[in-house]
Order: structure tokens, then sequence, then C-alpha cells
């Protein structure tokens, strides 16, 4: 909860310095509109947020908590889901997890002057840095799901693009964010050249044929939700700050 009560100490800032019809139509653009399409899919293959937007993302995000609000109800869903299941007790039942932006948090980067809430191009060398240091913070809901499901019983695997030379800063960030006893940490190859959506169905792939049954998905990008072996029920982490194709 500490990540929470820091970006409420920080949201008091972007409140104070964002104009207060932050979210209302911009001319050529309506924000909230374009925000609905991101998160239905129905808007893909875009590289940045509209300038014109980042005011509204970033009042989304920080400025009034409604992203915080919007990621309880989510995990709200996700939780009462879980908690009907009929489950085997053989131990094959599995729920799959992305990392970034869905049991860990890129917020506080693309808050950054050098980024403007996905407005501006990602530097990959500056966000590898921060990868690196393996000091993302945890989104509290989401790590509210993740313990509920261990306590009935479901393994969690978690499947990210990050290579696999991550692995251990992964493991050390996960570890020191409150994650533990997960059934594999699944990382991307250096040779591998899939895009996101061929990668993720191969790695849930293996997992059924492994004889794992796919009970749950939450993922904050489409491509963690659709393609192969999605899973018995997939659940949508908001992020209008990228897209990954």
């Amino acid at each position: 909860m500490w990540f929470f009560t820091i970006l409420l100490f920080f949201s008091t800032i972007v409140a104070m310095a964002l104009p207060s019809n932050v979210g209302y139509p911009v001319p050529q653009l309506d924000c909230l509109s374009w925000r609905l399409a991101v998160e239905t899919n129905n808007l893909q293959n875009w590289k940045l947020v509209p300038k014109e937007c980042e005011n509204y993302v970033g009042q989304y995000m920080l400025g009034k908590l409604q992203y915080r609000r919007d990621c309880e109800y989510v995990a709200k869903q996700a939780i009462e889901y879980a908690k009907g299941l009929k489950l085997n007790r053989d131990g094959k039942d599995v729920w799959v997890f992305d990392v970034d932006d869905t049991t860990l948090s890129n917020l506080p980067y693309y808050a950054r002057s050098d980024v403007r809430f996905g407005t501006i191009a990602l530097n990959n060398t500056k966000f590898i840095e921060r990868l690196a240091e393996g000091k993302l913070p945890v989104i509290p809901s989401i790590q509210g799901v993740y313990k509920t499901l261990l306590s009935l019983g479901i393994k969690p695997v978690l499947i990210t693009g990050a290579p696999e030379n991550f692995r251990q800063s992964r493991i050390a960030n996960l570890k020191k964010a409150g994650y533990s006893n997960w059934l594999k940490l699944v990382l991307r190859g250096g040779n591998d050249s899939k895009s996101a959506v061929e990668y993720k169905s191969s790695k849930r792939m293996e997992l059924v044929k492994a004889g794992y049954r796919i009970v749950g998905n939450i993922g904050d990008q489409w491509t963690d939700l659709i393609g192969e072996n999605v899973g018995a029920r997939t659940f949508k982490v908001p992020n209008p700050m990228y897209y990954v194709g």
C-alpha cells in the first residue's frame, strides 16, 4: 500500500498542475473515447498517446485515482470468479499473470517528464535500466488476486516478455513486492523473435501440453489475452499508456 500512499501525494501535485477540464473533448479528439477504444481493443497498433491526451491520461492514472479504482474492480471480478470455480485439487489448475503493469507497475517511470504518460517515445535504454534495478512497485489489487488464488489452491504462472537475462532482477523485484510461491516464471529467450501474441500463446501451449488447466488469465495488454489457450476466462487490467502489438 506504500506505493499508493506515494501516489496520493504525487496525485495532489499532478492535480494542481493539470487543467480543471481534463477528460473533456479537445479539438478533433475526445480523450475519454480514445481510452475506451484502447481498452476495448478497438484501437490497435497505436504508437503513442496523443499529445492532446497527456493531461487526461495523467489525471486518469494519478489525479483522481480512477485507475486504482478500475484495477480494484477488475480484481474484484477475478476473485469472485475464482472463488466460484470447482477445482480438481490435483495441482493442475493454474492462472496466468502478466508481469509489467499487471503484477508490477511501471507507472512511476511513465509519469516522468521524459515519458509524459506515453506521449513521448520510450527510451529503451533508460527503460531497460529501470527494469534491471528491480524496483517496480506492486499493484495492490492485483496482488490481492494473486494471494487469493494461492489460498484457493490455484497455482500462479508468470509470463513476461522481458528477456531471460533479467530473470534474477525480476525474481528479486517480485519477492520484494510481496510475491512468492509461483509455479513458473517464464521469460523470453534471447533468440525468440515471435510476436507478443505468438510468444505468449506458445508458452501457454506448453502449460496445456504439460497437463495444466488454465482457469484464468490476467494482463494489461490484449496480446496477453488473445491467441491460443488463453484460459477459461480472461481479465484486462487497464493501461492507456502504451500498446504492445
